[in-house]
């Protein structure tokens, strides 16, 4: 890589996040040292001039691209240089490609090809003929073609079959002609998609696209991936058409490129020829990988914001929590945890058919209430959920005092969690039944220090998240979770191997390392004693010291995000208040005067000092909000139960690039379309809802047999027609659905007699 190009790459990538070309530099240079992301992002302001870790992670992003790019750029020089034939004008134009389809068109004259058709014509001997048809317009092709028939050239038809390959091919590689031809083509093209035939019935989830047509600039990811997934499948076909005002430009870039003699008939031929078969073929396998490309791009980001919402998500608090993993047939699986997240106790209770015993399980539930003074009850989501929710409702009833109180959590990756090979280590003898209602409990207290320890792709929050790029994906995934973890801080005495492994620096390895050091020595009491831990050096330590909390321990500091680079003038604010560091500490007014302009040195600018300012003023701080949960409507357990026009609590569970997900407790999340999430204008969801967020919605319509729920969040939302054909001034007087109504109406299925009687206690 020349000079030249690695300075154009900070340049290309400022404009692309908003800075100057010299932050990218310094950035560059800190990456390439070595330094983390979180590390840069919060120390190394001064060195950036304030870039943030959004920034960064896309700076990292496309710094490797652009260096991948240039790489192969290197390499189509040398090849072109390797044959001889580079020129200063192609030096020029590879100087000057932003985009690997242009390298591959000035590549394109000098690849070394397999014998093509072209190649074969000429083997032949039918190079002359071609070029005196077109060198001759005015002559008949086929007079000048007699004379090469022979033993290679059967007939005259052969002859200009093989004129036609080596002049479409002589055409097509002319080395601005795509370049011409490429930015208007993709304006006007369309994404076609048709139904394979005879595929309709198996394929219906598909329907929406048996007869789609879009512009192929504007297709959003969800639907480009919907499409690809459904011809992957065999169910669909995909196709790009270009409109004729498109088609009629391409073939004139042809034409005066080539300088094609105009007015004669088998030349005409061999241009729309050079464009059906060369062109179009080219440019639908190119844009078809942009789109994959840009919808891939577009999910991952949508799975990375959903990803640290729900890890940002405001934790109960380390209380004595039960966890319940509901279920049905095979019982509801019991674990209670100690503030700490430490296994107390296991059960599984029946309080579902066939053994109905509701009982049972009110006296068993009780009974570890009481014995482990618990303090919160975490029900998992999923199938018997809010049956659940309403017998631990019924449980509450019977306990004087101070009530735990009840939460509905996602189970989400729970599954995956109990068979991994993390939880086998947690639980050797547990069984993996149980390890699911540990995980529900703990995700309750702290959803971060749990969720860690799931694969991100099985958390569920993405859209498409199998059809994208496994790598790029694991690679964003990454990040985010390594940006929140960092964000929030860690306590080194008490975090899990999943969580440190996340820390800046560490990793799984030394993360296993600093555990059994601490399994070993007893708790850090201060940070400097993390140097101690086998190859946690120096420069791992600079990383990772600043996001690692040592709470209760001999330096005060340490239980800050004040890095220890930077000790020396967290004291020197201090003893300038007359005052002592523990005693100043989280003295939210005391600090609130201090100028940091006086601090300011060649080492620390105004940013690390405001950020010293700040931590000294709320240490250790929890970006992560207040908890807060949403009330399910009593009463509503399936998507049966619903009407149009009811209006209910619920939590967003994902987020997507055309609305937003949202958990009312039927065990199928209702959809609020992006026109839906707000009385204004909305152009992008995120910034709007969060995935863990609770929210006011309104049941717009439901299709019972398609499972499909439509929610809005506007003031005054249009309601559609109820499946049960009630008006919509019926509708909205209604607040509890019929089929709850009547003394044989609305038994919980499953719980039987008693269940029953439970069900309508609650509904009074």
């Amino acid at each position: 890589m020349n000079l030249i190009e690695e300075m154009s790459i900070p340049s290309v990538i400022a404009a692309e996040i908003g800075c100057q070309a010299k932050q990218v530099i310094a950035a560059v240079e800190l990456i390439d040292n070595g330094d983390t992301i979180p590390f840069i992002a919060r120390y190394r302001k001064e060195v950036t001039g304030g870039l943030d870790d959004i920034q960064l992670r896309k700076l990292d992003e496309r710094l490797i691209y652009l260096r991948e790019f240039s790489k192969r750029r290197e390499a189509v020089r040398s090849a072109i240089e390797a044959q001889g034939k580079l020129t200063d004008e192609i030096v020029a134009r590879l100087a000057k490609a932003t985009t690997k389809a242009e390298l591959e068109d000035i590549n394109a004259p000098f690849r070394v090809k397999v014998k093509t058709r072209a190649q074969k014509a000429i083997d032949n001997g039918l190079l002359p003929l071609a070029d005196a048809i077109l060198g001759k317009p005015a002559s008949d092709p086929e007079a000048l073609a007699k004379p090469f028939i022979g033993e290679k050239v059967a007939d005259i038809k052969a002859a200009l079959d093989g004129v036609r390959d080596i002049l479409s091919e002589r055409f097509s590689l002319h080395p601005d002609t795509a370049a011409k031809i490429r930015p208007v083509a993709k304006k006007t093209a369309r994404l076609k998609a048709s139904v394979v035939s005879g595929k309709e019935e198996e394929g219906n989830k598909f329907a929406d696209y048996f007869d789609h047509t879009e512009n192929w600039t504007k297709a959003p990811s969800h639907r480009i991936l919907a499409m690809m997934r459904g011809q992957e499948a065999g169910f669909l076909s995909l196709d790009i058409e270009f409109d004729d005002e498109a088609v009629a430009f391409s073939k004139s870039a042809i034409v005066n490129d080539n300088k094609v003699p105009s007015g004669n008939a088998f030349l005409d031929k061999v241009v729309d020829w050079t464009w059906k078969v060369k062109f179009t073929t080219r440019l639908i396998s190119e844009m078809t990988g942009e789109m994959r490309e840009r919808a891939e791009k577009e999910a991952i980001d949508v799975f990375v914001t959903n990803l640290k919402a729900l890890l940002m998500a405001a934790p109960a608090g380390m209380k004595a929590t039960m966890g319940l993993d509901p279920g049905i047939r095979t019982g509801v699986k019991v674990a209670v945890v100690d503030a700490t997240g430490k296994l107390l106790a296991t059960s599984t209770v029946y309080p579902y058919a066939p053994r109905n015993d509701v009982r049972g399980t009110l006296s068993e539930l009780g009974a570890l209430v009481r014995r482990f003074g618990v303090e919160l009850i975490a029900i998992g989501n999923g199938t018997a959920s809010r049956e659940t929710d309403a017998l631990v409702a019924e449980l509450l009833k019977g306990i004087d005092g101070k009530k735990p109180t009840k939460v509905v959590v996602s189970e989400a990756g729970a599954s995956v969690y109990s068979a991994s090979e993390f939880a086998s280590r947690e639980f050797p003898d547990l069984d993996v039944s149980l390890r699911g209602a540990v995980s529900i409990a703990r995700r309750l207290q702290d959803p971060l220090a749990e969720l860690v320890k799931i694969d991100p792709k099985a958390i569920g929050v993405g859209q498409y998240q199998h059809d994208v790029d496994q790598t790029r994906l694991a690679r964003a995934l990454a990040g985010a979770v390594e940006d929140v973890v960092n964000a929030v801080g860690v306590d080194v005495n008490t975090a899990s191997p999943a969580l440190l492994s996340y820390v800046a620096g560490v990793g799984p390895s030394l993360a296993e390392s600093i555990v059994s050091y601490r399994d070993s020595n007893g708790v850090f009491s201060k940070r400097s004693e993390l140097k101690s831990v086998p190859r946690l050096g120096d420069r791992t330590f600079s990383q990772c010291a600043g996001f690692l909390r040592v709470i209760g321990g001999s330096e005060p500091l340490d239980a800050s995000a004040v890095h220890p680079e930077a000790y020396k003038v967290a004291r020197k604010i201090v003893a300038d208040c007359g005052r002592d560091l523990r005693d100043i500490m989280g003295d939210a007014n005391s600090l609130k005067d201090v100028d940091p302009a006086k601090f300011v040195s060649g080492e620390f600018g105004i940013p690390t000092i405001k950020d010293i300012i700040e931590e000294l003023r709320k240490p250790g701080r929890d970006p992560r909000p207040q908890f807060k949960t949403a009330t399910f409507m009593e009463g509503i357990h399936e998507i049966s139960d619903l009407l149009p026009g009811m209006r209910l609590e619920g939590t967003v569970t994902n987020v997507a690039a055309f609305g937003a997900f949202v958990d009312i407790g039927v065990h199928q999340d209702g959809l609020v379309h992006i026109s839906q999430l707000s009385d204004s204008y909305v152009s992008d969801p995120s910034k709007v809802v969060k995935a863990g967020q609770v929210v006011k919605v309104v049941v717009t319509s439901v299709d019972v047999k398609a499972k499909r729920i439509s929610l809005s969040m506007k003031s005054a939302p249009e309601i559609g027609e109820t499946f049960r054909g009630r008006k919509p001034e019926q509708r909205s007087q209604q607040k509890t659905p019929p089929n709850r109504q009547g003394k044989d109406k609305g038994k919980s299925e499953g719980l039987g007699q008693l269940g029953e009687a439970l069900a309508k206690a609650l509904r009074k």
